[in-house]
């Protein structure tokens, strides 16, 4: 899922593009389900607490929603991963998680300049 997550962003071409986030669409289908079981219609994969799998999971939510932003694709939705979309806000929303998480705008602006830099390096003509 992580490598369809990221080949969103580095794709060449339209057509891969659009495998990349079908890939990825189908993982978060697949994810909607794990919530179902393993949260038992509670707040968070693990209960009503904030666990492993939640902060496992939480992880990617900036790089997918820097996805989104940046392709101006929705990933999280309410049509497709309706359970999946609420936990994000109610994780995002609590107060320990709240202050660590980055902004958004913040890791577009550290993506330009990493691809920036790696453009850069894998130019030969940027060595001359």
């Amino acid at each position: 899922w992580f490598p369809s997550l990221k080949a969103i962003g580095t794709a060449e071409g339209e057509d891969t593009r659009k495998a990349a986030i079908r890939q990825v669409e189908k993982g978060l289908v697949l994810l909607e389900g794990a919530f179902g079981k393993c949260s038992k219609r509670k707040a968070f994969f693990g209960g009503d607490q904030i666990k492993y799998l939640d902060i496992a999971f939480g992880c990617f939510l900036c790089l997918l929603r820097v996805e989104e932003k940046v392709n101006g694709i929705k990933l999280l939705s309410e049509t497709k991963t309706p359970d999946l979309l609420k936990w994000a806000h109610r994780f995002c929303s609590n107060a320990v998680v709240k202050d660590v998480m980055p902004t958004i705008e913040s890791l577009i602006e550290s993506d330009e300049i990493i691809m920036g830099r790696m453009k850069g390096v894998a130019s030969p003509a940027s060595k001359l």
